[in-house]
């Protein structure tokens, strides 16, 4: 089950995609991956969807794991949490001999969060240094006023 990866969030992005369909807007690609050069290297970057001709790339980010100003506060989540600060017994990985890691605790699930904003953060910088256009939309705010979303796409594709 640990191998198992989930490729985006289903809901919102099939949510968005039903939205595109319904309003005619075509040219778009569902988790294409585009490659970025940066320092010498190359970057594989997966927006949730990708205008390839324009070039634009949308996100839909979740409120919890991309940290909503209005709906993701982990500082009060975390301190209602009934978790620990680290895990303190000795795990089978560990025993085995593999690298002791944070898998609970308050510690590992605030440096994840942090850590989802500041790559969100360096993937829009590099996309938009490399000329494309960056939308990104809250979970909520597809949810709650799609209309809103979609002339934000629409004035972005209309943009040259």
């Amino acid at each position: 089950m640990s191998r198992s990866r989930s490729r985006g969030n289903r809901d919102t992005e099939l949510a968005l995609a039903k939205l595109l369909r319904a309003h005619q807007i075509t040219g778009w690609r569902r988790q294409q991956t585009v490659r970025l050069s940066v320092e010498r290297s190359a970057v594989r970057v997966r927006p949730d969807f990708v205008f390839p001709k324009q070039p634009l790339a949308i996100f839909v980010d979740g409120c919890f794991w991309h940290g909503c100003p209005k709906h993701s506060n982990p500082k009060r989540w975390l301190k209602k949490s009934s978790m620990g600060m680290a895990e303190t017994t000795e795990t089978p990985r560990q025993a085995r001999g593999d690298k002791p890691g944070r898998r609970t605790g308050k510690v590992f699930w605030a440096d994840k969060l942090r850590a989802n904003i500041a790559r969100d953060r360096f993937v829009t910088r590099t996309l938009r240094r490399q000329g494309w256009k960056v939308v990104r939309l809250w979970e909520h705010d597809l949810a709650k006023s799609p209309a809103r979303c979609l002339r934000r796409i629409r004035h972005v594709l209309r943009r040259k």
